[in-house]
């Protein structure tokens, strides 16, 4: 073919076909089923764009992450180098194709394992994304971010290229959430057995996926530093590791807690949405000034998000859901309407429930007071005669654990906070209700119109008092 390649997208698609044949481009075809060993990068490739091109659900949540147009017929591809840029060989590749013209395309890289990204082969990777105008890149691997916008590594970037990422947690939680039973699972029966292959090949032990299952090598140490009450500063790079894993193991959590569930349990905060970097500097300075690092899990339908706070000079972690008052009770009311729903907990899970009740706490935020009361959950009435007369801004019910020893160690620490966060939301947070006011009353009953006949009868006798007080003060003139 004459024409130099100079871009993917806005090309036809026969003209990409050609520098296929011409050998301008070499690339393979992903196969769900590939013929590459189980686990090797190129494997797990060709499984993830298969799935992206068979399954139309797993393909619309993809597309919607990475802001990919929508319709349009799909080609999916492995291994695919340039001439022009024959020292690199990207893993994967999409097209969007529509009446005959590439419209839109993203391009993948794959680490499987405990590989890490490679910051100047993403950004080596990113120049031939722009150069080419394939406008989105996306990288895949075992490390984790809050949300796709996010990036583990702090790289370059490219005005026309949006980067994100994907864990392969992440990628396997969404493919369990299409699979339970609700209102965005997968309609047809086919591609839903296609989607439970994938899982499959996905959970495998070879497969290179895997979840977080300890912290980093510098958390037992700065555990140790801070409970020696030794100084840690900002620039020690250990600091930096230990944020780093909170946050991992902090998308871990969201992401057990979605396969419990069935939905998409979101964590952080939304103001650092595309910015991983703006909250690791502000959980350095958490870590560095208050010795402790908080998170955040959203699940859609519950009571509250659940505010979790690792302590480090305690050795302690701290989960909490917050529970407004109701305004139309009195504040012994209130505390009883708290203490009933602790027993609804009771009721449902007995058995969890007595596994939490002594480390179960309800703390009581007294408007115009800084610092919150705390009792036990079950002696909740009993603090009535200390806070009476004052008005109730919020109540919070706490799982308070001491971890002790656990806490330094990497492998227990995530063991013990992952337990802490199923027992908590399947004993107490899942059988909590907001307070919701009762309907409005009727404050003045609505008289049924008269008809006409009864209208006429009782106006007579009114007509006919008012002649005779007329008569009688001799004002009525007569005709």
């Amino acid at each position: 073919m004459a024409k130099k390649l100079t871009k993917i997208v806005g090309i036809k698609k026969e003209d990409f076909d050609e520098y296929v044949s011409s050998g301008e481009i070499h690339l393979r075809q992903a196969r769900l089923i590939p013929f590459i060993k189980p686990g090797d990068e190129m494997a797990l490739t060709a499984v993830l764009l298969s799935a992206i091109r068979l399954i139309k659900e797993f393909r619309r949540m993809i597309k919607s992450d990475i802001k990919m147009i929508k319709g349009g017929t799909i080609y999916v591809f492995t291994e695919v180098s340039f001439k022009k840029y024959p020292d690199s060989v990207i893993d994967g590749m999409i097209l969007i194709e529509k009446a005959g013209i590439i419209k839109d395309s993203a391009i993948f890289e794959v680490k499987n394992g405990r590989s890490e990204l490679d910051k100047k082969q993403i950004e080596r990777y990113q120049k031939i994304a722009r150069n080419l105008k394939i406008p989105k890149f996306i990288t895949v691997s075992n490390q984790f971010v809050s949300e796709p916008t996010q990036f583990p590594l702090s790289v370059k970037t490219y005005k026309n290229i949006d980067l994100y990422h994907f864990s392969w947690s992440y990628l396997l939680t969404l493919a369990h959430i299409l699979l339970f039973d609700n209102e965005i699972n997968i309609e047809d029966e086919d591609q839903v057995e296609i989607m439970r292959e994938v899982v499959k090949y996905l959970e495998n032990d070879k497969s290179g996926v895997c979840g977080l299952n300890q912290m980093k090598p510098a958390w037992a140490d700065v555990v140790r530093k801070i409970n020696a009450g030794a100084n840690i500063k900002i620039k020690d790079p250990d600091v930096r590791e230990v944020v780093d894993s909170w946050h991992q193991e902090e998308r871990d959590m969201a992401l057990i807690l979605s396969r419990h569930l069935g939905v998409l349990v979101n964590s952080g905060e939304s103001k650092y949405k595309g910015n991983l970097q703006a909250r690791i500097n502000e959980d350095i300075r958490h870590l560095i000034n208050g010795k402790q690092l908080i998170s955040t899990l959203r699940v859609r339908g519950a009571v509250s998000d659940i505010k979790i706070i690792g302590l480090f000079e305690k050795r302690t972690v701290e989960m909490s859901v917050t529970l407004q008052p109701p305004s139309d009770k009195t504040l012994r009311g209130q505390l009883g309407w708290v203490k009933r729903q602790i027993g609804i907990c009771v009721k449902k899970d007995r058995n969890t429930y007595e596994k939490l009740k002594n480390e179960l706490m309800i703390g009581i935020q007294i408007k115009n007071m800084r610092d919150p009361e705390r009792c036990n959950a079950e002696n909740i009435l009993e603090i009535y005669n200390k806070i009476k007369n004052k008005e109730i801004k919020e109540f919070k019910v706490i799982l308070l654990k001491d971890f002790g020893k656990k806490y330094a160690s990497p492998r227990k620490f995530v063991e013990s906070i992952e337990e802490m966060l199923i027992d908590f939301y399947s004993g107490i947070i899942q059988y909590l209700s907001k307070w919701e006011p009762s309907a409005p009353k009727m404050k003045v009953k609505i008289q049924k119109p008269l008809s006409v006949e009864e209208d006429k009868v009782k106006e007579e006798p009114f007509s006919k008092i008012i002649n005779e007080v007329e008569n009688k003060n001799g004002i009525r003139e007569k005709d």
